[in-house]
């Protein structure tokens, strides 16, 4: 599985936001733009989701175990 994760440190905001969401990419998709309407402002629409997936970054794994 590979999993993607959407890191608000990315983007400037008001509020300085730190938050990091990992998950398969529908699952982040939809956390994501929950948290970007309730705590960004922004409105629930397909080009915001659209906007979202198309941040996404791969996970990064440690190759230690």
């Amino acid at each position: 599985m590979t999993r993607k994760v959407a890191d608000c440190r990315r983007f400037p905001s008001e509020t300085n936001c730190t938050l990091t969401i990992a998950g398969e990419e529908e699952e982040v998709v939809q956390a994501a733009t929950e948290h970007a309407v309730s705590v960004h402002k922004h409105t629930d629409s397909p080009e915001l989701r659209e906007q979202i997936r198309n941040t996404l970054e791969l996970e990064k794994t440690s190759d230690t175990a």
